[in-house]
């Protein structure tokens, strides 16, 4: 496993262009700043979140009551990580980013659930009995004995996917300006004469070494 690891990363990442790159950060600039100015709030994104959360209820439900409370935050967090792994193998530069960067974004999503734990003002989705729904962070943070600190809790989950989001883009932008200025040396390298190899190779061709030079007497 460790070869196969290691011959991953011995593979170059797929190379981004320049205007590629500014489409990019475009595009997770806009979101960072349409995500920050909701200030916690729902995001549009946020509707697929559910969908796989609630989604994991129904799959880990099948491994008995704890797994299935924890279900929908474990199979919304492993989605995109899961996808994020994929592109890491076939160093899918842009694929790898973007999961990364929504594998934290769910840590947003997944922050205001836990500070609603003890408040529980926000409407509550179920694909079950609804006269049976349950607060997933209520019972998980009684069940820890962590409930009065639901909001700490969440605000620690909530600057992790901040900072994670941020990293992500940040190395996508060095990695990709990195590549560029490699790709400037390798192009300004002084390329030889041909004639010029040609005729220093036949000069390196006459020489003889002198111990294969034999005395006659």
């Amino acid at each position: 496993m460790i070869e196969s690891l290691q011959s991953i990363l011995d593979q170059p990442w797929k190379p981004v262009s320049r205007p590629m790159l500014v489409a990019w950060l475009m595009f997770y600039v806009g979101f960072l700043g349409y995500a920050f100015s909701a200030h916690g709030g729902f995001l549009f994104i946020d509707s697929a979140n559910l969908v796989v959360h609630e989604g994991g209820h129904n799959l880990f439900s099948w491994f008995g009551p704890t797994l299935c409370l924890w279900g929908g935050t474990l199979l919304q967090w492993l989605v995109p990580f899961l996808l994020a792994a994929y592109f890491f193998t076939q160093r899918q530069t842009t694929g790898f980013v973007f999961c990364l960067f929504f594998f934290f974004e769910n840590w947003l999503y997944t922050a205001t659930y836990m500070a609603d734990a003890r408040a529980q003002v926000l409407p509550l989705v179920t694909t079950g009995d609804p006269d049976f729904v349950e607060h997933d962070f209520y019972a998980i943070f009684s069940s820890l004995g962590v409930l009065n600190h639901d909001t700490q809790i969440a605000a620690v989950v909530r600057l992790l996917g901040w900072c994670g989001m941020i990293a992500v883009v940040a190395w996508l932008a060095s990695r990709t300006i990195a590549g560029s200025e490699r790709c400037k040396s390798a192009i300004s390298l002084p390329i030889q004469n041909p004639e010029n190899i040609l005729n220093q190779r036949g000069r390196r061709e006459k020489r003889v070494h002198p111990k294969a030079v034999c005395k006659v007497r």
